[in-house]
């Protein structure tokens, strides 16, 4: 995941990204709505598309 062209990590799953976006000190990061394509660009698929981590 990137966020204003840094690199914030591997998004496993959706709760990811808010904890990252956390991290990141954003207030309210759990209300973030990741399917505005105005504010989230999907790469690879979308908000209800995930692959489980590498074992």
């Amino acid at each position: 995941m990137r966020c204003d062209g840094q690199s914030l990590g591997t998004a496993y799953r959706i709760s990811d990204i808010a904890v990252f976006l956390a991290a990141k000190g954003l207030e309210n990061a759990e209300d973030f709505d990741l399917t505005d394509p105005a504010l989230v660009d999907w790469r690879g698929g979308g908000p209800d598309c995930w692959t489980p981590p590498p074992l």
